[in-house]
């Protein structure tokens, strides 16, 4: 059961990681100012960690 929610966990990483770097090679790609893009990234990193505060506190939550 263990290596189950390790597992699941490791995955769930893989998929936050990979929803990040798409995230940001998008707004870097985008046509926009660099201002507009540096704003634009820091909603996005903002938007992100909380996400990621959420699931670590559900994946302490389920293990517990």
């Amino acid at each position: 059961m263990s290596d189950e929610r390790n597992a699941t966990g490791g995955i769930l990483l893989a998929f936050i990681t990979g929803a990040i770097v798409g995230a940001g090679v998008a707004l870097l790609m985008a046509p926009a100012t660099g201002e507009e893009t540096r704003e634009k990234l820091k909603d996005a990193a903002r938007r992100t960690r909380e996400k990621l505060d959420e699931a670590a506190s559900t994946l302490r939550d389920r293990m517990s």
